[in-house]
């Protein structure tokens, strides 16, 4: 079920027209910016869909790059957002894709700082709500209305019950967990959604665990 109040139906409090392309935009954009850890150099914007047809008329492109500078949803910062990053020093390119995706909001976030890169496509499904489906080639579904834990790992036996113990060890309770690889025995990610923020401490513990690549939380 997508809506669990009206407020979710009304949507949120936020700068701009429409709360798909204005909210949902900048809640993708942010996403990117949470998981990336980091102010990028440059951000590589794709809008497919409607996004690509109305995204400057309605604001997608002020406030997808809006949630990359960290702003929220009702920053007022956001109208401001293409100048502010280019202060920062990001560089910013949008690109209009032509393919046809499951949404028709739906746009993919590439940044970039040095060596690091990461690559997140996400959809913008109404009243502010987003997902992300794909994370540096993984697919996911990760609402990002929900605390996250997401852990890149060696695809090796033992790793996702190592996991969870350690989750049950800290009184963590699970709401949602996926795993997703490439290749068997290569690279894999697991997606945890939980009931409460969490910790550094417990990301700390994770990190040293076996086989365990990275760890980065999604906040509420």
């Amino acid at each position: 079920m997508k809506y669990r109040t009206v407020f979710d139906i009304i949507g949120p409090v936020m700068i701009g027209p429409s709360s798909s392309h204005t909210a949902g935009a900048a809640r993708i954009g942010r996403v990117a910016r949470t998981l990336f850890r980091q102010q990028p150099e440059r951000c590589d914007i794709y809008f497919y869909g409607s996004f690509a047809e109305t995204y400057k008329g309605h604001g997608t492109d002020v406030a997808i790059v809006g949630g990359i500078l960290d702003f929220d949803t009702f920053d007022p910062r956001i109208p401001r957002s293409l100048q502010l990053a280019k202060e920062k020093g990001v560089r910013v390119y949008f690109h209009e894709e032509e393919a046809i995706t499951d949404h028709p909001n739906t746009a993919k976030v590439v940044l970039q700082k040095g060596e690091d890169q990461l690559e997140v496509v996400g959809v913008s499904i109404g009243g502010g709500k987003i997902e992300i489906v794909e994370l540096n080639g993984f697919h996911l579904k990760l609402s990002g209305n929900h605390p996250a834990i997401l852990v890149v790992h060696t695809d090796r036996f033992g790793v996702i019950a190592s996991v969870s113990n350690m989750l049950a060890k800290h009184e963590i309770n699970i709401g949602h967990m996926e795993v997703s690889r490439k290749e068997k025995g290569k690279e894999a990610l697991m997606v945890i959604e939980v009931d409460q923020n969490v910790d550094e401490l417990l990301l700390q513990e994770l990190e040293r665990l076996p086989n365990i690549v990275t760890v980065t939380k999604i906040h509420d």
